[in-house]
């Protein structure tokens, strides 16, 4: 059985850390680099209700792509909600190791994970990793249908091919629009409408776009946008990860047992539909 520290040296071949974004906060946050590695469970979220499944797993490492702590904190008391998870994980000893901008923009990555749950065949990366010479690493993905679809059609696709939330997938833009080229980026990203025109794609799905944005967006261009639940958009790269240590575990000989959790920690949890779609005006 591996130690921890074997893992995480693993884990850092796919995700380094000095690939992350310099406001991010990656690397392992619990864990005893000596402690043995037999199980470990992959999410999105550190939360208690994921934290909760590792233990009742009974697994030995967790590995998100969110951060527990982005930000400094003065303490990890139980009686804050992110201190509760610490003690959870140091009680049950379960490490805790994070791979968030530097799982994004690496090959493959998050959006590689985003394209494929779509079927979408990715030409390259929506904005390069300059260090990268193969020019493969990078934010974000351009892709290609293997036969047109609408925009209709493509959001249909996303919500069938994505985990079922609450939210489901918006659509900006003209609905019947004809798509070849798509970009995606998985998490926020309307930061980069500009790399996405400049791409020449006909559609963008992404998620938690905001109406200002949005509105600049396709006054600008008929550039389609397809708005996806932020946690939706990430979790296929948690199948992915998982798929990327169990390789490395059966080339090791490790025996590693490797989990996803399937448990929808997207924070929206209901939608209620709009009676009508009669948008002639506001009610009165």
């Amino acid at each position: 059985m591996p130690r921890l520290s074997e893992v995480i040296t693993a884990l850092e071949t796919l995700w380094p850390a000095e690939r992350a974004e310099s406001w991010d906060a990656v690397g392992t946050v619990v864990g005893d680099p000596e402690q043995e590695v037999t199980r470990v469970l992959f999410a999105v979220d550190p939360v208690q209700e994921i934290v909760d499944e590792a233990v009742k797993l009974g697994v030995d490492l967790l590995v998100t792509h969110h951060p527990l702590y982005l930000r400094g904190t003065t303490t990890v008391a139980a009686s804050h909600f992110k201190g509760r998870v610490v003690h959870t994980l140091i009680k049950n000893d379960i490490a805790l190791h994070v791979a968030h901008t530097n799982a994004d923009s690496a090959d493959p990555g998050v959006s590689d994970a985003l394209a494929g749950a779509l079927d979408l065949r990715v030409v390259g990366p929506l904005v390069p990793d300059p260090t990268d010479p193969e020019g493969r690493r990078g934010l974000g993905r351009v892709c290609e249908l293997d036969q047109p679809l609408t925009v209709r059609a493509l959001a249909a696709r996303a919500a069938e091919r994505l985990p079922a939330t609450a939210q489901g997938i918006r659509v900006a833009g003209d609905p019947e629009a004809v798509v070849r080229t798509v970009a995606v980026s998985g998490g926020s990203g309307d930061s980069l409408f500009d790399e996405v025109r400049a791409a020449g794609a006909d559609a963008f799905l992404t998620a938690d776009l905001r109406h200002h944005p949005v509105s600049e967006a396709v006054a600008h261009s008929p550039l389609a946008l397809l708005d996806a639940a932020h946690w939706a958009t990430e979790w296929p790269w948690c199948e992915l990860a998982a798929s990327q240590l169990d390789e490395i575990s059966d080339r090791r000989g490790w025996n590693l047992r490797v989990h996803v959790s399937k448990t929808v920690t997207d924070p929206w949890t209901a939608h209620a539909a709009s009676t009508t779609t009669d948008s002639t005006g506001a009610p009165n």
